[in-house]
């Protein structure tokens, strides 16, 4: 009994310390395991905090070195556009001494001419008063050997041919007199017809203005690496001028319906905010849809104004492009409106066919509106157009002859004429500087388009620049070098103009599949 107590004891005691240390163990078990947890929890936290602080610092890097990359290229810009505008100012300032140069010399062949022209008529003088005294000296010796009814037949022819004189002088002042009232009558008429018509002109410049809402979207417009503002020139044609004036942009180029067509696309993509090529080519696209019905809605409105019906639609188109054609620096589209209101009023006064007559001066520089293509003065390509589109012989004969390159058929032809002065001689209408710069203009890209191969020619930068795309399966790669140097030299040859033009050949291929 004794022996078996401190056995039961002790196997007690050995089951308590068995629980004792199983609890104990399963403590240190769960106790390791919030540890683990915890190390866990903060080896994430830790490693979320590291991930954001390296994602932050690298945001702060991209963003400075994109501030350092669009602050040299700004630089860069701004130093290409200074050394432009010196150059510009270079080339404008020697064409400025060479037209003096040009000037005196004029002036002095005008001297010489003058000079040589006043010997001429002396020389002339002396010659006659020579002959004078020879036929009077014979004359003398004649009379000195004739008889009496000889010396009076001599004397009525003397008097017959002084009396011939005599008439002639009278009539010359009778004709004069006639002229003078004539052109007092003429006058007359055109101060009534000038009296009775007014019309607005616009005088168009070479570049367009588009506003934009920060100078943050310069950046946007320019693209990546100047992808987004290449395509746009491409795709319209223009040149797009990006400087320091805040919130703008300038869009130059001297054909003012691609102009136009710029503008509006530059303003619907920032109006839409999406701005990449292939957006750009497809809202260009758009818009020259838009302008071409435009086109057409103003050569109604023009004939509606003007009272003239039963033209042609192709007329009807080359009337609204008149909208944007300049002569001098007058609005073209103004000019045949305030012409057929001439013509009509002087038809009028002169007991004529009014309506005919406004035909007539509303489509007298038809011409102007076609495609620098064709060739020919604008007058006979006029001519040409409405005998295409069937209007009437008299109609055709005016238009032909306004300018005086064919006679006129009719009175209508005069009154064109008369009308075309009195609208273009107004001062104020218009302007010559303007027209000869375009006129340049177009002179450089009718010579690129005269080779092989070219697609199309744009004059840009002023006319400092002359961008040639060809059509990569007609030329090569040393072709278009070649067709460079060759436009550049014949530029050279036929033209005159102040400082250097840049000629580049654009050779562009494209692949394109559609993934089904």
């Amino acid at each position: 009994m004794n022996i078996l107590i401190p056995a039961l004891i002790a196997a007690v005691t050995f089951v308590m310390g068995f629980l004792l240390h199983k609890i104990l163990i399963a403590r240190e078990i769960r106790g390791a395991e919030v540890e683990a947890d915890r190390i866990v929890s903060d080896a994430k936290r830790e490693s979320e905090t590291i991930r954001r602080e390296a994602l932050l610092e690298g945001r702060d890097t991209i963003s400075r070195e994109r501030a350092d990359s669009l602050e040299k290229l700004q630089e860069r810009r701004t130093n290409l556009d200074r050394k432009e505008n010196q150059t510009a100012s270079e080339s404008e300032r020697l064409g400025i001494l060479r037209e003096k140069l040009q000037d005196k010399k004029k002036t002095i062949d005008n001297r010489e001419t003058g000079l040589s022209e006043m010997e001429n008529s002396l020389q002339a003088k002396h010659n006659r008063m020579n002959k004078l005294m020879e036929e009077q000296n014979k004359l003398l010796e004649q009379i000195a050997s004739l008889s009496r009814e000889d010396a009076r037949k001599l004397m009525l022819s003397n008097l017959e041919e002084e009396l011939h004189h005599e008439a002639g002088r009278l009539t010359r002042k009778i004709l004069e007199a006639a002229e003078n009232k004539a052109e007092e009558e003429a006058l007359k008429v055109l101060s009534t017809a000038i009296q009775r018509c007014a019309a607005d002109h616009v005088v168009e410049n070479c570049v367009s203005v588009v506003n934009l809402p920060s100078d943050d979207m310069k950046g946007r417009i320019i693209g990546r690496e100047g992808r987004n503002i290449r395509a746009f020139e491409a795709a319209a044609n223009v040149d797009v001028i990006i400087d320091d004036t805040p919130e703008a942009v300038v869009i130059s180029c001297f054909d003012p319906v691609r102009r136009e067509i710029a503008r509006q696309s530059l303003e619907k993509l920032l109006d839409d905010g999406r701005i990449h090529p292939g957006r750009i080519e497809s809202t260009v696209a758009k818009v020259a849809s838009e302008m071409e019905k435009k086109i057409r809605k103003l050569g109604n409105q023009l004939a509606l104004d003007a009272n003239v019906s039963g033209l042609h639609q192709q007329l009807i188109r080359h009337l609204g492009r008149l909208r944007y054609r300049t002569s001098y620096g007058q609005n073209m589209y103004q000019h045949s409106l305030e012409t057929a209101h001439i013509c009509g009023l002087l038809a009028s006064e002169l007991k004529l066919d009014a309506a005919l007559a406004r035909r007539i001066g509303l489509l007298h520089d038809i011409g102007k509106a076609t495609d620098q293509d064709i060739e020919g003065s604008h007058a006979i390509v006029g001519m040409e157009l409405a005998q295409r589109y069937e209007e009437s012989p008299l109609v055709c004969n005016a238009i032909g002859a306004h300018h005086e390159e064919i006679d006129c058929d009719s009175l209508y032809g005069i009154i064109i004429q008369a009308a075309d002065s009195v609208s273009s001689a107004r001062p104020g209408a218009r302007r010559e500087t303007l027209e000869l710069y375009v006129r340049r203009l177009h002179k450089l890209e009718s010579i690129a388009d005269s080779f092989d191969g070219v697609k199309k020619s744009y004059a840009i930068q002023a006319g400092r620049e002359l961008r040639i795309a060809v059509r990569p399966e007609t030329v090569d790669d040393d072709a278009a070098a070649e067709l460079a140097r060759i436009v550049a030299r014949k530029i050279e040859s036929e033209m005159q103009y102040p400082g250097q033009i840049k000629v580049t050949v654009i050779r562009e291929t494209r692949s394109s599949e559609t993934a089904h």
